[in-house]
Formats: C-alpha cells, sequence, structure tokens
C-alpha cells in the first residue's frame, strides 16, 4: 500500500494532482478541498489509498490521515465505490459525516451527488457504528460553513490551477448564481460542480 506521497506538485487539473516522487509524476485524486490547498511548483504530503481494479490502479489523495481512513471506512457499505466516498468526503468534512451517521441525519447525505433518499437510509444502517464518535464542531455548523465557504474554495482551486486573480474572481461572480439557488434550497454547495462551471465559463471567455 502506497501511505502518502510527498514532493512537489507538477501539476493540478479540477480533480487530480500531480506530484513529483523520485522522477516519478504520481497522479492523484483529490476532492475540490484537498486541490485548493496545493499550489504548483510547491511542496505537498498527501494521505494515500490505492484502489486496485482489473484494468487500473488509482491513488486517491488526503489532506490528512484522518480523511484516508473514512474514504476507506464509507467503502465497507455496500454499494459505495471509491468515486461515491470521495464525493462524499467533498461535501462533508470526516467529522460532519461522523455526526451526520451519528444523529442519522437522512439529509446530510442526500446532499451529496449520487445519494438519494433510499440510498441514504441504507448508509445510515450501515455505517452508524464504523466511522466512531465526532470529535468536532456540530454538522449544521460544518455544512454552513461549507455553504458559507464556497466562494473561498472555488477561487483558490482556481488560482492553483494557475488563472490570474482577476479571472478567479470574475468566474466565481458566473457561478455565484448556481451555488446560492443550491444554498436557498437548504443545500450545500458543492465546489467540485462549481469549478467545472467555473472552467466552462473561463474556457468559454478565452
Amino acid at each position: 500500500m502506497i501511505a502518502f506521497v510527498s514532493g512537489p506538485v507538477a501539476a493540478l487539473a479540477p480533480d487530480t494532482a500531480v506530484v513529483e516522487v523520485g522522477g516519478i509524476g504520481m497522479a492523484v485524486q483529490c476532492t475540490p478541498n484537498t486541490l485548493s490547498g496545493l499550489r504548483v511548483g510547491q511542496q505537498a504530503r498527501l494521505a494515500t489509498s490505492l484502489v486496485v481494479r482489473e484494468d487500473s490502479l488509482t491513488l486517491y489523495g488526503f489532506a490528512d490521515d484522518d480523511e484516508r481512513q473514512t474514504f476507506e471506512l464509507l467503502q465497507t457499505a455496500s454499494g459505495v465505490g471509491p468515486r461515491l466516498a470521495q464525493a462524499m468526503l467533498a461535501v462533508h468534512t470526516p467529522d460532519a459525516l461522523r455526526r451526520a451517521f451519528a444523529s442519522g441525519d437522512e439529509k446530510a447525505l442526500t446532499a451529496v451527488p449520487g445519494i438519494g433518499k433510499k440510498g441514504a437510509q441504507k448508509l445510515l444502517l450501515e455505517l452508524k457504528d464504523r466511522l466512531g464518535e465526532p470529535v468536532g464542531s456540530s454538522v449544521t455548523a460544518a455544512v454552513s460553513t461549507a455553504a458559507a465557504g464556497w466562494r473561498d474554495q472555488l477561487h483558490a482551486a482556481l488560482v492553483g490551477l494557475g488563472y490570474a486573480t482577476r479571472e478567479a474572481d470574475e468566474a466565481v461572480t458566473a457561478v455565484a448564481p448556481q451555488a446560492e439557488a443550491v444554498a436557498a434550497e437548504g443545500g450545500t454547495p458543492q465546489v467540485g460542480q462549481l469549478l467545472r462551471a467555473a472552467l466552462q465559463t473561463l474556457n468559454r471567455a478565452r
């Protein structure tokens, strides 16, 4: 198992970071939150989980060991693969997920793309006692922070991808109505989706 990778960041994409390790570029799948903390040319250390399939080897990267452990525990539930586990961590912090499962918060789970009402109920039954006890702030506070902090996360991710501050400002403004519509319905703006929309806006402008 590859427990972590450490080295300079060689490249960034909307869902991937390339970290140079011993002269080899390791492509690591990351959430937008993790990517927003990386900068090309700067040193990075990512906790990692290697997912082996018949036709592929995919390395998933995380800001810390807690995220990686949560990612792996989520996959012990039937029907949860690495993509869905990563999507859950893109929307909620590990502690927010622990609180969601501990309190049976179905709404928090359905905020994740790919999880419907029945899927959320099934996950709550399967994972209720597997993730451990929450140690930080409440899930409500975590969701509120995520909803309020999407602008900073998106802006940092765009700048990390090499866009100028002015371009990042304009792209954030362009997708703001989409994020505000989600928040108005009680949901949490998903930085991954907003990042894709912002990149489309920037590509059309060029």
